[in-house]
């Protein structure tokens, strides 16, 4: 059976409230926002040699600088399009 785009988005919003109703989202999605964080900490310590905290310490701002790239990004794309988001 083949659906429609409609009837594809229907489905997928159907599927998403009946696990949202059985399971906390952060439960679900506690895997890969580990993944995503713990991709930082590689970044700032590839061979693991730093103590914890600063591994964190930089971590974090590594994380920041990632989040300020992509509002820079969307700034300028914003400007580029004439702004009308």
């Amino acid at each position: 059976m083949v659906l429609s785009p409609e009837e594809r988005v229907l489905h997928s919003r159907l599927a998403a409230h009946a696990l949202h109703s059985k399971y906390d989202s952060r439960e679900l999605t506690a895997p890969a926002r580990k993944a995503f964080l713990d991709r930082f900490e590689r970044e700032v310590d590839p061979d693991g040699v730093l103590e914890p905290a600063e591994r964190r310490r930089r971590a974090g701002h590594a994380r920041k600088a990632h989040f300020t790239r992509l509002a820079l990004a969307s700034s300028r794309a914003r400007k580029k399009g004439g702004g009308d988001a």
